[in-house]
C-alpha cells in the first residue's frame, strides 16, 4: 500500500459540481491507482494497479457496464 499522504488526487471529469457521485483518483504512484469518493475524503480508498485500472476504465468506456 503506497502512503496515501503524499496523493495528488483529482476529481473525475465526469463529476458534477452538484456534489453528488463523486469520484477522485490519485495516479502519482508508479504502477497504482489510488480511488476515493470525494465526498469522504478520510474515508476508504481502494487501490488498483495500473492494469487493473485500465481494464476497468475500457469496459466503462465500451459499455460493459450499462
Amino acid at each position: 500500500m503506497p502512503d496515501l499522504s503524499t496523493a495528488q488526487w483529482r476529481k473525475s471529469s465526469y463529476s458534477g459540481n452538484s456534489g453528488g457521485n463523486c469520484l477522485e483518483a490519485a495516479c502519482n504512484f508508479p504502477g497504482l491507482v489510488a480511488v476515493r469518493d470525494s465526498k469522504n475524503p478520510s474515508g476508504p480508498v481502494l487501490v488498483f494497479t495500473s492494469h487493473e485500472w485500465d481494464a476497468f476504465t475500457g469496459a466503462m468506456k465500451s459499455g460493459h457496464f450499462s
